[in-house]
């Protein structure tokens, strides 16, 4: 069947749906909003689920909506009238992409997984409940067993697993006999109890680990899921980007992300590096000139002769290195699980030789009770949740507690500047118009005119400033936007130029200084740079019947906060702190001057690659190295930092790699999210002693003395209960 989606301007999109009996239609089509009716949105519910995933996916979608009682859909996005056609037609590739039924990655569990692990919590904790009902109310101690014995036979499965298959004893093994011991002895709510604890732990523990591979199974897919090829008859296809071969001509239009790396054979485009260099401003690609994947076309059409496909690309390699950075079992369990294993043999062995010297059983029991895994096992876990919970309401996502135990160490911080340090986002600082030739509101106003529906950040921001100020737009005449140089357009019958320094002398219009007030030297009239405006400013000129009139000068601001948590980082924590971007170096300096981070440390024009490198020499000096970034090409950093911090507005890539996400978008979050794991530190600190010190005194009194396995039992479980409530402690702040 073919879909066809009226659009403005009279633009249509065609889409064969092959293979597949799905149906839809369009409701309306607006510029930046479209409505579609699937019945198959009220027929299979993982549909909606993975159609919502896939859009996702795209940067460029800002609001999603399903109703599946209407069987509809709303999908709004970022319009353009440069590519409105090209996005919608990917649009309706999803729906259609959908109803494929192979995994999908995303940030959930599915429904599935989600049951299976409630059924893995749910016996255990039926026990606990019939075990508290047992002690008020008649209920057979055989149905409380057998429910305890249920609960326990996944416990025993892993023990029997660990021994036949893998000739080891493992914790499992030690819980099994642990409790069976306890059972033996008539005390059914220990064993219900512990089983429970452990179950959520593991449950918590798997979903993260699961989340983590799926995610870094499918990162590919940010590097574009379709590439147009120039075929030898001169006709365009749309293939698959992972089809694209060496050598094939491919061509990318306005708002389309670039598939491959190459060089541009035909046509000029403003590329978007931000994701790949962090580069805030787009660059001007021109024949012969490279490209790379995962960049984004922002202004102009270019054929690229491929050079380098999907692992290979700059990209791919970035993100070829997050999967091969060193896997550190991040999930949360198991710290505490790493612990209990190297006590199980000690353990067993040391219960044997009671066994054989006093050939007193309830000794040897006693000892394999005492065997103080089971406070650690519980305590640090909670430990863990206690800390990640208080975390959140700082509005810090914090996914491990290895994650916290190496933030606790970190004494080393590498900053990204780009959406880091800075907002990521291009201001307007300053209109400054040359005196007595026209007035700032009247430069402000013919710059404004120019600018509009124009997609270049510049413009955008240029457009958000006259709106702050209340600007009105006067209509646009004839109007030119080439590439790289800027507009020339006529506004109230008037030749207005915005753009470059290049546009102007491309028209021989020389620039003077602004007013008398700047007392700019005759010799320096050609460079504006040395008016008193910032230098840290970039700036934007305007020309109006061919003579000079002014700029607009504009930034990429830092955050309000860089400053401030910079030195309090330095000074407090005692952190060492470097700036490491793809940015130039001389706007990498300009950034560490004014947040006091010394010169020597600033790493400027670097690649994914290149940041890796800087993270991996870091530790090679033996720091515990921090890194904080935002984007595609922070991830290969991130993967190979000991602590990875990101932002909840950043990448997907960036997030998933993350170890720690700072939820509210700023920096002040990240000293409390440091503040919680050094208390985390401590508290795990001191639980280990409170489950380790009362079981080892324990011990010596059953070796020698003997003990009861009864009191061995209260002194055991007694020291895992403070234990895992003194693991609580960061749930009683308030702050």
């Amino acid at each position: 069947m073919v879909l066809a989606v009226k659009l403005p301007d009279n633009m249509e999109i065609a889409v064969k749906a092959k293979n597949t009996a799905i149906t839809y239609s369009v409701v309306h089509a607006i510029p930046g909003r479209v409505r579609f009716r699937i019945p198959l949105l009220a027929e299979d519910g993982d549909y909606g689920w993975r159609l919502e995933t896939l859009l996702k996916s795209d940067s460029r979608v800002t609001d999603i909506r399903i109703n599946r009682q209407a069987a509809s859909i709303v999908i709004q996005y970022q319009q353009s009238e440069n590519y409105n056609r090209a996005f919608l037609k990917q649009i309706v590739r999803s729906l259609q992409l959908a109803t494929n039924t192979s995994p999908i990655t995303q940030n959930t569990t599915s429904p599935e997984e989600a049951e299976a692990e409630e059924a893995g919590v749910k016996l255990p904790a039926f026990a606990v409940l019939l075990a508290l009902l047992g002690l008020r109310l008649p209920i057979p101690q055989s149905l409380i067993a057998s429910v305890v014995a249920l609960a326990a036979w996944p416990v025993a499965k892993r023990a029997y697993n660990s021994i036949t298959k893998n000739r080891k004893l493992n914790i499992d093994c030690l819980d099994f006999m642990a409790i069976s011991l306890t059972a033996a002895q008539g005390n059914l709510l220990t064993p219900a109890l512990v089983m429970t604890l452990h179950e959520i732990g593991d449950m918590i523990r798997d979903r993260t680990a699961r989340v983590s591979e799926q995610n870094a199974s499918n990162l590919l897919d940010s590097l574009g899921r379709y590439a147009w090829v120039l075929q030898p008859d001169g006709q365009k296809q749309q293939i698959e980007a992972t089809s694209v071969q060496q050598g094939d001509t491919v061509i990318v239009y306005p708002g389309e992300q670039i598939p491959v790396d190459g060089q541009v054979l035909r046509g000029k485009a403003l590329i978007d590096q931000q994701k790949l260099t962090g580069e805030s401003l787009p660059v001007l690609r021109q024949i012969g000139e490279t490209v790379y994947a995962s960049t984004l076309v922002r202004e102009g059409e270019i054929y690229i002769h491929t050079e380098k496909v999907g692992n290979a690309t700059r990209a791919g390699a970035s993100i070829e290195l997050v999967q091969q950075a060193p896997v550190h079992d991040t999930r949360m369990g198991n710290y505490a699980a790493a612990i209990a294993d190297k006590a199980v043999i000690p353990s067993l062995l040391f219960a044997g030789i009671v066994l054989v010297a006093t050939r007193n059983p309830a000794r040897a029991a006693s000892i394999l009770t005492l065997d103080f895994v089971t406070g650690i096992r519980v305590s640090l876990p909670t430990t863990f949740l206690a800390a990640l919970t208080h975390a959140t309401r700082h509005g810090v996502l914090i996914r491990s507690g290895r994650a916290l135990e190496k933030l606790a160490q970190v004494d080393t911080l590498v900053f990204d500047k780009t959406g880091t340090l800075t907002q990521g986002n291009i201001q307007v600082v300053a209109v400054e118009a040359v005196a007595e030739r026209i007035s700032t509101s009247r430069l402000l106003e013919l710059a404004t005119a120019a600018e509009q529906r124009l997609t270049h950040p510049v413009a955008e921001a240029v457009m958000r400033y006259a709106a702050e100020q209340n600007v009105e737009i006067l209509p646009r005449g004839e109007w030119n936007y080439e590439i790289g140089l800027g507009v020339i357009a006529q506004i109230d019958g008037q030749e207005v130029l915005v753009g470059s320094d290049r546009l102007l002398s491309k028209f021989n219009i020389p620039l003077t200084c602004f007013d008398r007030e700047h007392h700019c030297q005759p010799e320096d009239c050609t460079n504006t740079l040395n008016c008193p405006i910032s230098a840290h400013d970039s700036l934007l000129y305007i020309a109006v019947n061919r003579e000079f009139a002014g700029v607009i000068a504009y930034t990429d601001p830092l955050r309000p906060e860089s400053s401030a948590i910079l030195e309090q980082l330095q000074t407090e924590y005692g952190m060492e702190i470097h700036l490491l971007t793809g940015d130039s170096q001389a706007k990498a300096e300009m950034v560490a001057e004014k947040l006091g981070i010394p010169l020597s440390n600033v790493h400027a024009e670097a690649f994914p690659e290149t940041k890796a490198a800087i993270i991996q020499q870091l530790k090679a000096e033996g720091k515990t190295v921090g890194y904080t970034g935002d984007g595609l090409n922070d991830s290969a950093a991130l993967a190979y930092a000991d602590a990875a911090i990101s932002f909840g507005d950043g990448s997907e890539i960036a997030r998933e790699t993350a170890d720690v996400v700072l939820m509210n978008n700023n920096l002040t979050s990240f000293v409390d999210a440091i503040a919680i794991a050094r208390e985390t530190k401590t508290v795990i600190g001191q639980n280990i002693s409170l489950a380790v010190v009362p079981n080892l005194a324990a011990l010596g009194l059953a070796t020698t003395v003997g003990m009861h396995p009864l009191a061995a039992t209260v002194i055991h479980n007694g020291s895992a209960i403070a234990a895992g409530l003194n693991g609580l402690r960061p749930l009683m702040h308030r702050d």
